[in-house]
């Protein structure tokens, strides 16, 4: 059970999010359409996490690399957790977008 929220909250192995990003990783920022037009990472994709799973045809490949961030992480971990309950693979949780700016600056 500890193993799995380490991994939902992404508080597992370092992740190295530069690399991703260079390996044509999508940034899905889920937080409101009012929250991202006040700042977001450049090139993010937005998606509300209330409103991801019908929008899931935005992300079609399944196998593509795919960060989530929000304002803090809580909501990332739950787009995450839709995200891989649907079948994607390779979906980490990046957190707070500002955080995850500077980890792939």
């Amino acid at each position: 059970m500890l193993a799995l929220l380490k991994q939902l909250f992404g508080l597992g192995p370092k992740v190295n999010y530069a690399a991703l990003m260079k390996e044509g990783a999508i940034i899905l920022d889920v937080r409101s359409k009012g929250e991202y037009a006040g700042g977001h990472i450049k090139g993010s994709l937005n998606i509300a996490v209330d409103q991801l799973a019908k929008n899931l045809d935005k992300l079609a490949d399944k196998n593509k690399v795919i960060i989530t961030c929000c304002a803090s992480g809580m909501r990332s971990a739950s787009a995450k957790g839709i995200l891989t309950a649907k079948g994607y693979t390779k979906v980490y949780n990046g957190g707070s977008w500002l955080s995850l700016q500077n980890k792939i600056s």
